[in-house]
Order: structure tokens, then sequence, then C-alpha cells
């Protein structure tokens, strides 16, 4: 069989012009789908795909179902609903795992996030039972409600609509009173050097109450919240003692996170 030809360098010049035109388009528009590629610039689906594939490793655009969108600002809290398309291959997988460290009899809190509604949904596929829930998010206590055999606490407070989850001093003073075996919580912004952090400060309150309520801590966060700082702080990286996530995030920041004690597992 004869040997692919190399790609001339008119060629490689039309592909890098498409790309920086999606790039664009992206940035301006806020998203793109495979479908509007293929369209626009006469490429199959494939191609179009593979486009975004190359972007989103150059970091230019965040992969989402069925396209891409424009790079996340750490300290906005965009809905639930739009967060649910980044990443949900990674966020399965981080569920899948998760929930293996789950254990029957105990009682555990699900912070709210499409992360750990991936936790959840795993907990009830596998049938871990019986089993105490303790949340305060309506896509978690959704997942588990129909789970007969799951004790479904739901923390009630101020509803914040962007996450369907509830916060405030009422949610907190209901946490204080109960005690967890097992904290599996979602973040925004996870560093080394700075440690957990989301854009609401309510929530960043309540999820410290999480942490202290808790005897161990598993964050869930896929490789894009790694080393970068939302608003609010949560707790330093001491407080946890176990980070779940998926195989494109930095090894430097994997290496460091394991030199301060935490046990990394990568999916």
């Amino acid at each position: 069989m004869e040997p692919v030809p190399a790609e001339s360098g008119k060629h490689r010049l039309l592909t890098e012009e498409r790309r920086q035109r999606i790039q664009e388009i992206v940035e301006q528009h806020g998203r793109i789908t495979v479908e509007d590629i293929a369209a626009k610039f006469k490429v199959s689906t494939v191609t179009a795909r593979g486009d975004l594939d190359v972007l989103t490793q150059r970091g230019s655009v965040i992969r989402s179902h069925g396209g891409a969108v424009r790079q996340l600002n750490p300290t906005v809290d965009y809905p639930l609903r739009f967060k649910e398309a980044l990443h949900h291959p990674e966020k399965a997988r981080i569920g899948r795992a998760a929930a293996r460290l789950v254990k029957p009899h105990q009682t555990i809190i699900l912070d709210s996030g499409t992360t750990t509604a991936q936790v959840a949904r795993h907990v009830k596929s596998e049938r871990i039972q019986p089993l105490t829930v303790i949340t305060n998010a309506l896509n978690v206590a959704y997942e588990l409600a129909e789970s007969e055999a799951v004790s479904l606490i739901l923390i009630g407070g101020i509803l914040r609509h962007a996450s369907s989850s509830f916060v405030g001093p009422q949610a907190e003073r209901m946490l204080r009173d109960l005690h967890a075996d097992h904290l599996f919580l979602a973040v925004d912004g996870l560093h080394p050097d700075e440690g957990l952090s989301t854009p609401d400060i309510l929530e960043a309150q309540l999820n410290n109450v999480m942490i202290r309520v808790s005897t161990e801590v598993t964050v869930v966060a896929d490789a894009s919240k790694f080393s970068r700082r939302s608003l609010s702080l949560i707790s330093n990286i001491r407080s946890v003692q176990r980070v779940i996530t998926d195989d494109r995030v930095d090894r430097q920041t994997v290496t460091r996170l394991r030199d301060q004690g935490l046990e990394v597992i990568l999916v």
C-alpha cells in the first residue's frame, strides 16, 4: 500500500484558518455546534469534531455535548442546565469512581452540582443500600427520590436558581445538627495553594459546614476546575482526603496535591 502523502502547507493553512474562524465564532456568540461547523465550512462532522478537539486541547474552547462553548469565567455562576453539557463523559466517569467509595449503611452528603448528580446516578444504578443521603440540591434529590432503600434528607433554606440548591443560615443550622461519614464535594475552583472555591458566598459557607460535619471529604471535579480560583473560598486543601478527577489534569498539579498528602484518583 502506498504511503499517505503528508498534508500540504496550503491545506494546513486552510485548516488553521477554519479553526481560527471557529474560535472567533465561539468568542462572539458563546457557542457553536458540530452541525454549524459542517454546514458553514462544508466539511464532514468528523472533521468538525476534530477541529473542536484541537481547539479544546489548546484551551481555546470548552467541549460541550454536540459542540463547544467559550472558556468559562471561574467567578461567574453559570446555570445548572448550561454546565450539564460540559465535560459530560468525564463527569460520568468521576461519578462512577466516587460511587465505588460508598458503602451500605453509610450517611453521605452530596453537594449541589452536575458532577455530584452523577455520583447520585451511579449510587442508584449500583444499588448501594441501605444508605442515608443528605443534600441541598434538587437535581441530586430528584435522582434518588424513587430509591426506596435510600433515606433522603433535603436541606431547606434560600433557593439558588442558578444551581437549583438551597443555601443560607437555615440550611447551615440544619446541617450543623447532622453528621456524615463521607462528603462528596463539587467545586468550581481547586488550587493546590489557595484551596477550594465557588462563585457564590452562601454556597461556600454551606460547603464549609458540610466539611466540618463529615468524617471524610472527597472532592469530585473535572480537570477544567484545577489551578484556578473562584470568587468565594470554601476551605484549604488540608480539609480534604481525596480528589477524583479525569486524566486531562496537569500532572504537576497532581504531584503537588499528592505531596500535600491527598489521594488523587484519575479516571
